[in-house]
């Protein structure tokens, strides 16, 4: 058997574990063996590929490995799960670079004249689209990385006649490209090669500028998903049959997770990336948040747990704040302590909660909540009214009234989960602010809601104290 057939017969099997491993992460019960089947695929696809009679020195390759490999294992002991979201931004970002780097290189070893490509402009083409892809990736996800990082304003950045400039930057990006493909002048090709890498740097920064950090779970599955087609081109240049279908398998699962998101919230793709949400204050944004009456009423934790220890039916909505306090785990132990209380309790997961796709979930797996007990914002609305209380944890525009009752707001439209039809809602923030999109929360002001203030941890750990305290009497 030639050396070729083997190679790409350990592909397909790589290609086959991806897919398999792909679908066993739609569920929390498979995930981990599905992350398992998928890093072998990876593992098979890259022995196989150090194999190859291509590669001709292992120097820089083993010294890539081990360097890599020491910033996976700090990155995995050392990072919180609170900066998960800049996390991933990051590892879509360098994903993007890498396909920038192959790219860029393919087309010096070319120049070069190492090799002589059988379909000169064909080769180009993908040279483009993966310089191209690769820089928006890169640029876009380290702008995302420092807007979720607090590094930069969360809120959506405009300027006079932005999209005219980021489309005038595209032209002149594709025109650089053409010229790339078509010109046979070897200056000519390296001046263009310079100009679209350039281009499509400052691209990634200012299409993510326009966007508010209400919309980044959609930015980072959106930048998941480019990373996937920059690595999907990179596989074209280069000849690598498993790098076209891994990268085809995250860009295509990518675009389906973004159009997921915004039906969660009841926009385009193209009104999240251009709409510049967030980018006023909610003062100006919303008419009737702005006349609408009530005042913020605060209960302290014991209080807190006077009303859960009469409740029979409760919901717990966390977002980004649970995140931030690490409160998974005492949410947890007093969800555990309301149920032995002979309470039902369940946990109410909007698509978009949180800094990234699948963040509130990921969180309470590490806390070892049960899978059962999370409820989609779709089958827990209709059961909203017979909950006795509703314990909002950090989240804002996702139970947001404003969204069905006020047109004037930029959320107006977007499906929530209806907290506020519980009996009573019981809001745990840190102060009076607004949340990271920039807008005032309706719910905030409503008759049957009630502010605990400060750490959710800390506030939380009161509740189970009381908890506790008549546990033993």
């Amino acid at each position: 058997m030639s050396r070729e057939i083997i190679i790409n017969s350990s592909y397909i099997v790589a290609s086959i574990l991806f897919i398999l491993g792909l679908k066993m992460l739609g569920r929390q019960a498979t995930a981990r063996k599905g992350n398992l089947i998928s890093g072998v695929g990876m593992l098979i696809a890259i022995v196989v590929t150090l194999l190859d009679r291509h590669v001709i020195d292992y120097t820089w390759i083993i010294t890539g490995i081990v360097i890599g490999s020491v910033i996976g294992l700090a990155c995995a002991r050392f990072v919180k799960m609170t900066t998960m979201p800049e996390m991933v931004a990051l590892l879509n970002g360098f994903g993007g670079l890498a396909s920038l780097i192959v790219g860029t290189a393919e087309y010096f070893r070319i120049r070069g004249g190492t090799i002589v490509p059988d379909h000169p402009e064909f080769t180009a083409s993908v040279i483009f689209f993966a310089v191209l892809i690769g820089g928006i990736t890169f640029s876009g996800s380290i702008y995302a990385f420092c807007k979720l990082a607090e590094w930069l304003s969360g809120r959506a950045v405009l300027f006079r006649g932005q999209h005219i400039v980021n489309g005038m930057l595209l032209v002149l990006t594709v025109v650089a490209g053409v010229v790339f493909v078509v010109a046979g002048d070897p200056f000519l090709q390296l001046a263009a090669v310079g100009v679209f890498v350039a281009l499509a740097l400052v691209l990634g920064w200012t299409l993510v500028m326009p966007i508010g950090g209400g919309d980044m779970p959609v930015v980072i599955s959106m930048l998941n998903s480019l990373s996937g087609l920059a690595a999907c081109a990179a596989g074209f240049v280069i000849s690598n049959n498993v790098l076209v279908v891994a990268g085809c398998l995250v860009g295509t699962s990518g675009v389906i997770l973004t159009a997921i998101m915004c039906r969660a919230m009841n926009r385009s793709l193209a009104n999240v990336l251009f709409s510049g949400f967030g980018a006023v204050p909610a003062a100006t944004a919303s008419g009737e948040a702005a006349t609408m009456q009530g005042e913020l009423k605060p209960i302290s934790a014991e209080d807190s747990f006077a009303v859960l220890e009469a409740a029979r039916q409760v919901v717990i909505i966390p977002g980004y704040g649970m995140a931030v306090s690490q409160a998974q785990h005492v949410v947890r132990e007093m969800a555990e302590m309301i149920e032995r209380n002979g309470a039902e309790v369940r946990f109410a997961i909007h698509p978009v909660a949180g800094r990234m796709p699948g963040h509130m979930n990921v969180l309470l797996a590490e806390a070892n909540v049960p899978y059962e007990q999370l409820v989609e914002m779709d089958s827990i609305n209709p059961l909203m009214p017979t909950m006795d209380v509703a314990i909002v944890i950090g989240a804002n525009d996702v139970v947001n009234p404003a969204a069905s009752r006020d047109k004037a707001s930029p959320i107006y439209g977007m499906p929530i989960i209806n907290a506020h039809e519980a009996r009573t809602v019981i809001c745990l923030k840190r102060g009076k602010g607004t949340g990271f999109s920039g807008l005032e929360n309706q719910l905030f002001l409503m008759p049957n809601t009630r502010m605990l203030y400060g750490d959710a941890k800390s506030s939380l750990q009161g509740v189970v104290a009381e908890f506790k305290s008549l546990a033993s009497t």
